[in-house]
């Protein structure tokens, strides 16, 4: 038996920022160096960051991060380090390099190129060719196998050719991105892929944000029966040290019920041959698993945090209406970016109720921000005056109702230029489906903290935000009383939409299911009300595609993972 000690530098890499992922990259190489570690692995494309996109398209961007791989190769001693890039010759490839003592000792190319919902690397990159020999490299005496991301997802991919072949442990390097429920789901599926492949597997993710995208982190280290015996926190930066005995695994193939697999041992890269694991065990890291609502919390936090750093920006500010989504979004803002970088502005009108500026100020209060009122009464009683003559013999309608939130929005991208604050707008998933919000009002800022999270879903993270903190942050009557946009007297959601409840169901069923309207009549839904819930979601896709990112939580967001047509016929 052999115990190797592994690390998985669970990083925040910035896209396009090769210098300053090398400082990060040689950072962590360096803390694992002094842990002892055998081998360090550092996530998919850590040095170019994950997803590039179109950067892989200038040539100078793939050979300054061929330069910051030979850079960290040279740095590199004792323990080896499996470094995500982008590597070429005639055509591009999403790769890993592993290297010690100062050099370059193979590459990996990614087999399996993802090419669906928020994947496009069919688009850039060429899977590693089938003439391309899957080395192994011998790293402290124990034959390790390198994958990249999706290779590990399918049952008969690289893993089971390089166990097949004489692997005994499998290097797995990501950039998965977060959507709700991911994690239970691919901790089964790689522990199932252990035991399947008789190998044990390590897989180390990022954690960051990374404009739509969040990647959770949560490494994990298993033992060939599958067993989970380490995992790092989730949506943090993290150093996850492990050991694992490695066992002679033959006993386990010989006594295989499905038979065994003989194939020709692969080619070896001799590294090592001693491990580096002496003395007494390194602890067992095992960070618990966040429940629903703190996960899905932490990863709006982390993704807005990521957008507005990444982007140079220090502050932002909220338009506080005194409702639930503003409410909710200031104070992910204020965990991200701390109280002092966040600015809340009441801005009300004619509509306005006490109880919503009263809210609006208690929040404020509570979460310790800067809080101004700016009221657009006057700008709007000019509007009015001013559109008069074209209005005449026109009753107001929606068209008013639309001015106030246009005046709103001015006014925030106003104080956004004079003092370089980000707008966050608050608008959530059900009000972007349905077009419940005003093109070119409401909607305009830098970004869209809570455009994935459902009304319903909003209510639940609001409640969970009091229960942590221990007290009223949010006003109780906030979570309470009728949501309304108040442009108009006594106005209500409700009016225009069905209840939250009722209408999420088949926003869930039609946007992110991707059922057809027949289908979600069929499962018990008024048809009536579904006929027109999805007549809405189609008509306001152009309202949509002029509306900022914003963090994708759910297994299908608006933006990278849903494109529909505006111009579509199809009714279903």
């Amino acid at each position: 038996m052999t115990r190797l000690r592994i690390a998985l530098a669970q990083i925040n890499p910035t896209v396009g920022d090769l210098h300053g992922n090398l400082a990060k990259i040689i950072d962590y190489y360096d803390r694992a160096e002094a842990a002892g570690c055998d081998v360090v692995a550092f996530p998919e494309l850590c040095i170019t960051g994950y997803p590039p996109e179109d950067l892989v398209l200038k040539p100078g961007f793939i050979s300054d991060n061929k330069d910051i791989l030979a850079t960290i190769a040279a740095r590199t001693g004792q323990c080896v380090a499996v470094i995500g890039f982008v590597d070429s010759d005639r055509d591009l490839y999403n790769a890993a390099a592993v290297c010690a003592g100062g050099r370059i000792r193979g590459t990996y190319r990614k087999r399996l190129l993802p090419n669906y919902g928020v994947f496009d690397e069919a688009r850039y990159f060429t899977p590693g060719h089938d003439s391309d020999a899957l080395e192994l490299y011998v790293i402290g005496g124990v034959k390790v196998g390198i994958s990249i991301c999706e290779d590990i997802w399918s049952p008969t991919g690289p893993l089971a050719t390089q166990a097949a072949g004489g692997a005994e442990l499998n290097i797995n390097i990501n950039g998965s991105p977060y959507h709700r429920g991911k994690v239970d789901g691919r901790e089964r599926m790689l522990a199932t892929r252990a035991a399947d492949a008789s190998c044990a597997l390590v897989y180390v993710n990022q954690s960051c944000g990374q404009d739509e995208l969040v990647f959770d982190g949560a490494s994990m280290a298993f033992d060939a029966e599958g067993t989970l015996l380490a995992r790092a926190a989730q949506f943090v930066e993290e150093l996850l040290v492990v050991e694992i005995d490695i066992d002679p695994v033959y006993r386990k193939r010989l006594l295989d019920p499905r038979g065994r697999v003989t194939e020709t041992l692969l080619p070896t890269v001799a590294i090592s041959d001693a491990s580096r694991a002496t003395g007494a065990p390194a602890a067992v890291r095992m960070a618990p698993l966040l429940s629903p609502d703190a996960e899905m919390y932490q990863a709006l936090v982390l993704g807005t945090r990521d957008y507005v750093h990444k982007n140079r920006f220090t502050d932002v500010v909220i338009g506080l209406s005194g409702g639930i989504d503003s409410s909710i979004v200031a104070c992910i803002a204020v965990d991200a970016l701390g109280a002092d970088h966040v600015h809340g502005v009441s801005m009300p009108s004619r509509y306005s109720s006490p109880g919503s500026k009263d809210d609006a100020k208690a929040l404020a209060d509570n979460l310790g921000i800067d809080y101004r009122t700016v009221a657009i009464e006057p700008a709007f009683g000019a509007y009015l005056d001013m559109l008069a003559p074209s209005f005449v013999d026109k009753a107001p309608d929606l068209t008013e109702e639309n001015l106030q939130s246009r005046i709103r929005g001015t006014t925030l991208m106003a104080l956004s230029n004079k003092f370089a604050w980000m707008v966050l707008t608050t608008g959530n998933k059900s009000e972007m489906a349905v077009g419940y919000f005003t093109i070119y009002g409401d909607s305009v800022g830098g970004y869209a903290v809570i455009k994935d999270v459902l009304k319903t879903r909003v209510y639940d993270l609001c409640r969970y935000y009091n229960q942590r903190e221990g007290r009223e942050v949010i006003p109780e009557a906030v979570i309470t009383k009728p949501p309304s946009a108040e442009l108009r007297p006594d106005q209500r959601d409700d009016q225009s939409l069905p209840p939250y409840e009722v209408l999420d169901p088949i926003l869930e069923m039609y946007v992110e299911d991707d059922r057809t309207a027949t289908e979600i009549i069929a499962a018990g839904h008024d048809e009536a009300l579904v006929r027109r819930i999805t007549r809405l979601v189609d008509i306001n896709e152009y309202k949509r595609r002029q509306c900022p990112p914003g963090v994708r939580v759910s297994i299908k967001a608006f933006g990278k993972d849903r494109r529909l047509p505006i111009t579509n016929g199809y009714r279903g």
